[in-house]
C-alpha cells in the first residue's frame, strides 16, 4: 500500500534513455540534490538534459556534473550557472557502500532518472559498467523478441 502511494506521488522530470543503453546497471541509489529556485522551475517543466553527465565522489561527498538545467526564463539577473555540478544528498553508509563498488575496474556512477517524490527532486543514480557494441546488438535483439512475444502473446488471448 505504501509503495503504491509512493508511485502514485512520483512524477518523472528528465531520464536518461541513453544510459540504459549504453550501461549495464548493476545497483541504483535514491538521492537528494542540492538545487536553487531557478533549478527547480526549469525541472518541473523537464526543460534538463542527463545525456552525459555522471557523478564522481570527492572529499566524502557525490557531486553530480555535466546535468545541463535551462535557465528559466522568468528567473532574470537570478537565474543559474546550465552545466553546474551539483552536490547529491546521500547517508554515509550508502557513500561507504559506492565506494566500495566504484574502486573496481570499470565501474562508474551516472544518474539515470530526475523525478520529483512529494514536491522534492531525486535523482536516481546507478552504479554501471560499460556494455560493448556486441553487447548493445543483443540486448536490443533480446528486447525485440521479447517484445514479439508479449505481441504474440496478447493477440492469442483476445481470440
Amino acid at each position: 500500500m505504501n509503495s503504491e502511494h509512493q508511485k502514485a506521488e512520483e512524477r518523472i522530470a528528465i531520464t536518461n534513455r541513453k544510459a540504459r543503453h549504453d550501461y549495464e546497471i548493476l545497483d541504483s541509489f535514491e538521492t537528494g540534490i542540492v538545487l536553487k529556485g531557478s533549478e527547480v522551475k526549469s525541472l518541473r517543466q523537464s526543460d534538463a538534459n542527463l545525456t552525459d553527465s555522471y557523478a564522481y565522489l570527492k572529499g566524502g561527498e557525490v557531486w553530480l556534473s555535466g546535468m545541463h538545467i535551462s535557465p528559466y526564463k522568468q528567473a532574470n539577473m537570478l537565474n543559474h550557472e546550465p552545466l553546474r555540478e551539483r552536490k547529491l544528498l546521500l547517508h554515509k553508509k550508502e557513500i561507504r557502500k559506492i565506494i566500495g563498488k566504484t574502486s573496481e575496474k570499470g565501474l562508474t556512477l551516472i544518474p539515470l532518472k530526475v523525478y520529483f517524490t512529494h514536491g522534492i527532486a531525486k535523482v536516481e543514480l546507478g552504479i554501471c559498467r560499460g556494455r560493448k557494441s556486441y553487447d548493445k546488438r543483443a540486448a536490443i535483439a533480446k528486447r525485440d523478441t521479447e517484445r514479439e512475444m508479449r505481441r504474440q502473446f496478447s493477440t492469442k488471448v483476445k481470440t
